[in-house]
């Protein structure tokens, strides 16, 4: 079911991609209206006759201004809020905690770009509220109390929409970032693929076709031409499976700076650092590699953490990892992606060791031994078959 008033892209909720904190806050910027009838009611001297008509025909009109302030136009966020303290300014004269309005209002204005784009929305609408508590008689005392509270409320308001703006403009330069890798990407496999297959397929296509001129007039020559071809066509395929090989190998260096893109950009402090100059064969890298995104991308959906770190032990036979998360626990031993990792990690003849009690975040120890890289490199097809998921 759509909701309404439906946002609009170019809104305040639309352009900061809709952060469930600023959804909360305007839901909570709607609680305080439940004084507009407490107040009243409390006051023995207020004639419900005289206040509560006019109260129920504004909280429609302001619940509706409230709500295009975060789901309508952005641009038009400042005549939101003129219309919502022109209701605030109609009804106070009959309910005094209408007053509200008018302060909700000046904290909506906080979502403007700038400071000095809110000081001065303030300041005009200011203009009309003094000139009606004048006419009321209030203390000048008062309003100026009400002034500064609102303007308290409003520079909370304005720092939490610019940590929000510059998180979603982070966000931006990420995604932004990873398109132009996957583009780059693409470009470089088109390249390396025309480079591998190019000059062989047309090797191939002329000696086919010779072969097919020669297999009457001399069969045995046509014969070896269809030798050849077969030798290139193996020689094409080796070359070929050598670079997707490549292509798909991870590392844990890369994988650490895709973790930590992930993470920082939910909110989540991450901590890791590859040590510089330090290589582990490639038979045992890769699927460290895979067994580090599989943990991370379980922090990212499940942990509900709000820091991750990633720590590495060399010792002269032994490669530790470690990956630890201060979330809710309670990992099992099976599931999410566990029984993946202790698969890869047995295959090469270590050992995954986790410790998660409830509430107290998670541990995940991997110890591999360095001496069996022999024993790995014999056991890869064994790993292929478990990365892809087929059988070679």
């Amino acid at each position: 079911m759509k909701s309404w008033p439906p946002m609009r892209p170019d809104s305040l909720l639309g352009q900061l991609r809709a952060p469930a904190y600023l959804r909360w806050e305007a839901a909570a910027g709607k609680l305080w209206m439940v004084a507009l009838v407490l107040g009243p009611i409390a006051d023995k001297h207020a004639v419900w006759t005289r206040w509560l008509p006019i109260t129920v025909v504004s909280a429609p009109v302001y619940l509706y201004l409230h709500t295009m302030i975060y789901r309508g136009p952005y641009r038009h966020l400042p005549w939101y809020a003129a219309g919502m303290v022109a209701v605030g300014l109609v009804v106070w004269p009959y309910n005094g905690v209408a007053l509200g309005y008018v302060v909700s209002a000046c904290m909506c204005l906080a979502y403007l770009p700038t400071v000095r784009q809110w000081l001065v929305a303030v300041a005009v609408l200011a203009v009309p509220v003094a000139l009606v508590s004048m006419r009321m008689h209030v203390s000048p005392w008062i309003m100026l109390l009400v002034l500064f509270a609102s303007l308290m409320s409003g520079a909370g308001h304005f720092l939490r929409m610019s940590n929000l703006r510059k998180e979603s403009q982070l966000r931006l330069s990420q995604d932004e970032v990873r398109r132009l890798a996957t583009l780059a990407e693409r470009e470089r496999i088109g390249r390396d693929l025309h480079d591998l297959l190019g000059h062989t397929l047309s090797l191939v296509t002329l000696k086919s076709e010779l072969a097919r001129k020669l297999a009457l007039i001399d069969p045995s020559r046509a014969q070896r031409e269809m030798e050849e071809v077969e030798r290139v066509a193996r020689h094409a395929l080796g070359e070929v499976r050598a670079a997707v090989t490549g292509m798909r190998r991870s590392d844990i260096a890369a994988e650490l700076v895709s973790a930590r893109l992930m993470l920082e950009a939910s909110g989540l402090v991450f901590e890791a650092e590859w040590p510089e100059g330090v290589e582990l064969p490639a038979a045992l890298e890769a699927p460290l590699a895979l067994v580090l995104r599989e943990a991370i991308t379980n922090i990212h959906r499940h942990a509900r953490a709000r820091s991750a770190s990633v720590r590495f032990r060399f010792e002269p036979e032994t490669f530790q990892m470690y990956i630890s998360d201060n979330g809710c626990g309670g990992l099992a031993a099976h599931g999410n992606g566990v029984s993946g990792m202790r698969e890869r990690v047995r295959a090469l003849g270590g050992s995954l060791h986790i410790d998660s009690p409830v509430r107290k975040g998670t541990t995940l120890k991997v110890t591999v031994p360095l001496s069996t890289q022999v024993a790995a490199a014999e056991n890869l097809p064994m790993l292929q078959t478990i990365t892809t998921g087929k059988v070679a």
